[in-house]
């Protein structure tokens, strides 16, 4: 039997880290919310041996990656057809410049690095923490770090250095 309870309280606690994470691993909003969404009806799914789990939380960023990854794959062909017949309009309020440019500097970046800066900087995991749930070294979550700023650092060369920028949810 499932414990609803203590899934409900997982959900309130991790659900507003994890969808500030695939926002910004993804960089849609609407997409990182049906990404957490399906990975989190598939940590219900698991619920009865993911509570026992020790980090429950890794498991939904890693599936979260997973879905993420998939949906990629799926939409290269698919926005390769819009794209021929089109825009597609969009009802929602745009993004901020500040915003734009992060999100398009991220979006040139490699997803590991990608990843890596946003399990830093949006979800405060040291680096260990980060080779820990990536199975990877220390030292290359490291270098990635490192890349990652630099990869943003030439991206966004243009700017102020003392310009902060003002970015809001996408």
């Amino acid at each position: 039997m499932r414990d609803p309870d203590s899934f409900d309280e997982f959900y309130r606690v991790t659900s507003p880290r994890l969808l500030g994470y695939t926002i910004a691993v993804t960089g849609d909003r609407a997409e990182a919310e049906d990404i957490v969404q399906e990975a989190y009806a598939r940590a219900w799914r698991q619920w009865r041996t993911l509570v026992d789990h020790p980090a429950p939380e890794a498991w939904t960023r890693l599936v979260i990656s997973r879905l993420t990854t998939d949906r990629w794959r799926r939409l290269r062909g698919l926005r390769a057809t819009l794209t021929r017949r089109g825009p597609v309009s969009d009802v929602t309020d745009p993004p901020g410049e500040d915003t734009v440019l992060l999100v398009g500097a991220l979006r040139q970046l490699p997803a590991n690095h990608r990843q890596a800066l946003a399990l830093h900087y949006l979800y405060d995991m040291s680096v260990d923490e980060i080779a820990k749930e990536a199975s990877v070294p220390a030292g290359t979550v490291k270098s990635w770090l490192s890349r990652g700023r630099t990869g943003l650092a030439a991206i966004l060369v243009d700017l102020d250095p003392s310009r902060e920028l003002e970015v809001r949810d996408v």
